[in-house]
């Protein structure tokens, strides 16, 4: 299967990671800057491989190569566009997060999908995680009962050093902060895991220390699920000195489960009512993980690619990427408003928040 790689830059290892792992031909990699490229492709023993030609231009690439399968890993507000122009010539896409900038685009990615018969995936990779997977087995079996609340703490550091790296980051056509870039995994899991459907979300988010940036450093909410459950989001990158954890609660009425680890890869708490002779093994379940990005893109790529190969939807769909996405914004538009707001979101935008922490 042909692939190629657009964008070279912080998580392009862990999608040639995936590449390589997947057995995948790979064809061609784009970024505007060549060097990016070069680096990449060093970095990862590649530099000398002929047959990985060299973009700069992410459209002539497409049409000149005709990719099966294409990874997205630009800066986030490009990746709308691109995706789109993917979908068009009927090449198969994995979006890192976030999926889209706006509601909208969102949609649209997900409408003309559909429409060419392609497949879309949101890189929400932590739903691969061993810790996670176990939870999610846990919660279909019904060992949770009814779910009561839980909440997620992606409780992160990012220095001046970090968003010097790229211009793009921390603006909000481009990036937005704290809950869109770093905590949008775990508000991914949160979502998913208390059943998708959300009644309505109140947010606060602050800049508390990171005034050189446009958006967030800090983001709470208050989540109402439509189940009945309630649900907490914190989510920053003010912790000092580094990142602390990203973790999961989920209390249930027969079952109580904590993920912890620096992205969601331990099992810190594990109880349930029927008692089971493999509680035993997750109640210490560790993942070990090279960075904060987990193991996940070479199991989301083998996903991807099968979901191509049988002609089924990926296991994390744009659908997937669209709620992530949605919840973000939500909290943003909360923020914005002063007020709880309803979903779904059909009108709202991360540019929608330009100017809101200027003095």
């Amino acid at each position: 299967m042909r692939y190629a790689l657009i964008g070279c830059g912080r998580i392009a290892a862990n999608h040639i990671k995936a590449v390589v792992n997947n057995h995948l031909e790979f064809a061609a990699v784009c970024d505007a800057d060549s060097a990016h490229m070069e680096n990449l492709l060093t970095k990862h023993g590649l530099e000398k491989e002929p047959a990985i030609a060299r973009y700069t231009d992410y459209k002539k690439m497409i049409e000149e190569v005709h990719p099966t399968l294409v990874g997205i890993a630009t800066e986030s507000g490009i990746h709308a566009e691109i995706a789109l122009f993917c979908i068009k010539h009927g090449v198969n896409c994995i979006i890192e997060k976030p999926m889209a900038m706006s509601i909208q685009d969102a949609d649209e990615i997900i409408r003309r999908a559909r429409e060419k018969g392609v497949k879309v995936s949101a890189c929400h990779q932590n739903r691969f995680n061993l810790a996670v997977q176990e939870t999610r087995k846990a919660l279909q079996e019904g060992r949770f009962g009814t779910l009561s609340h839980g909440s997620v703490h992606v409780r992160w550091n990012r220095n001046e050093g970090y968003y010097e790296q790229a211009d793009w980051r921390g603006k909000w056509a481009s990036d937005g902060g704290a809950l869109m870039n770093q905590c949008i995994h775990g508000i991914d899991l949160l979502r998913w895991m208390f059943g998708d459907e959300i009644e309505e979300v109140y947010g606060v988010t602050r800049q508390q220390f990171h005034h050189y940036l446009e958006a967030e450093d800090l983001g709470m909410a208050i989540v109402k699920f439509k189940n009945g459950a309630i649900a907490t989001i914190e989510g920053t990158t003010n912790v000092y000195p580094q990142n602390l954890e990203e973790t999961l609660y989920m209390f249930g009425e027969k079952g109580t489960v904590k993920l912890g680890g620096k992205s969601t890869n331990n099992i810190d708490v594990w109880e349930f009512a029927d008692s089971r002779d493999s509680d035993s093994e997750n109640q210490h379940l560790q993942e070990a993980t090279s960075n904060v990005y987990g193991n996940g893109h070479t199991s989301l790529y083998a996903d991807v690619i099968e979901a191509i190969e049988q002609d089924r939807e990926p296991y994390v769909d744009a659908v997937a990427g669209r709620n992530a996405l949605e919840l973000v914004l939500a909290i943003y538009k909360s923020q914005k408003e002063g007020v709880p707001v309803k979903l779904p979101l059909t009108d709202f935008r991360s540019t929608d928040m330009t100017g809101e922490f200027d003095v």
